[in-house]
């Protein structure tokens, strides 16, 4: 049999992303998370939020670029994941 192996060029890999926005309970838990915290202890908990899910990213090889498109997706779905949570609230008055 002969070696084919040598004949094989490398392929470039890519690697896909599920995407942040998309992970539920990870976006409804920073949500309620968001939502019990208050002032200082809110804007700390989402900061550190933010950077460990844009480090997680980055460590798996993913661009910077498509990292931050990530978070911002982010922090949009836990925005309407917070409305959502308080949607009858608003009804009420």
């Amino acid at each position: 049999m002969p070696n084919t192996a040598a004949k094989l060029e490398p392929v470039a890999s890519t690697l896909a992303f599920f995407p942040l926005a998309s992970r539920r309970d990870m976006v409804r838990g920073a949500a309620v998370t968001l939502d019990r915290l208050q002032g200082n202890d809110a804007t700390i908990y989402w900061r550190a939020t933010c950077r460990q899910l844009g480090a997680e990213l980055l460590d798996l090889g993913c661009p910077e670029d498509v990292m931050r498109g990530e978070i911002m997706n982010f922090q949009d779905a836990v925005q309407m994941e917070l409305m959502w949570l308080h949607r009858n609230e608003e009804a009420r008055g």
